[in-house]
């Protein structure tokens, strides 16, 4: 299902037209997220800014990425998300309904929600007006840092891989 965008009556020859998009669309990005679709270049024409919608469901992650050039700002709705941030996910934030959070441009980030029972809503708006073409992968980020919440990061085991995470470092 298509976003239904509607174009207002700009008021004044020249100006602009205000957009209105109606919730339905959905989307899965690179991070491996859905989203659903809200303002942005795609459906409305934004030049500066894009506003979305994203879902966590339980127990999921997204991938670690970043947003080449681009600021975002969030605003948790419902649920408890966990974030590893940092050049190499060594800091944290636990993310609570109502609390906003800012990541720089560049910093590559890794959200994820600890609830095995409850999705995690929030509000996300960027200064990218397009809806993936900032994103980058950091798959070399990805096994540093479990899902649950903190504790260590994580290294090479014997055999090359991560290693687990230690006992009792579950939640946030």
């Amino acid at each position: 299902m298509e976003p239904v965008a509607q174009e207002d009556a700009a008021g004044e020859a020249g100006l602009p037209a205000c957009r209105l998009v109606r919730a339905g669309a959905s989307f899965t990005g690179k991070q491996g997220l859905d989203y659903a679709v809200g303002i942005s270049a795609e459906s409305v024409g934004a030049r500066g800014i894009h506003l979305q919608l994203v879902t966590i469901p339980p127990g999921a992650r997204a991938r670690a990425h970043l947003h080449a050039g681009h600021e975002t700002a969030i605003y948790a709705l419902s649920g408890t998300s966990g974030c590893w941030y940092g050049a190499r996910l060594e800091h944290h934030a636990t993310v609570r309904p109502g609390d906003f959070f800012y990541i720089p441009a560049g910093v590559p980030h890794l959200p994820y929600n600890p609830s095995p029972t409850e999705p995690c809503t929030a509000v996300i708006a960027r200064t990218d007006p397009n809806e993936q073409e900032s994103v980058v992968l950091r798959p070399d980020l990805d096994a540093l840092r479990p899902a649950q919440g903190p504790g260590p990061a994580l290294g090479p085991g014997p055999d090359g891989g991560p290693t687990a995470p230690a006992p009792g470092r579950r939640g946030c």
